[in-house]
């Protein structure tokens, strides 16, 4: 029994650092920005919410 608690404690210890390496090698989840040149548009859609929009209009 004792035996079953020793490794599954080593399993425990291998499993943390095995997820650290993993996100540090990752970069720590950083993404890079976005670039965007000029608005977009997705159909007639504007790239500013509609709200603004009006409140430039009226």
């Amino acid at each position: 029994m004792e035996f079953a608690a020793i490794l599954l404690a080593g399993l425990l210890v291998y499993a943390v650092v095995a997820t650290f390496v993993a996100v540090f090698r990752d970069g720590r989840g950083h993404t890079p920005p976005v670039r965007s040149t000029r608005p977009w548009k997705a159909g007639n859609l504007p790239s500013e919410p509609y709200a603004t929009l009006r409140t430039l209009q009226g």
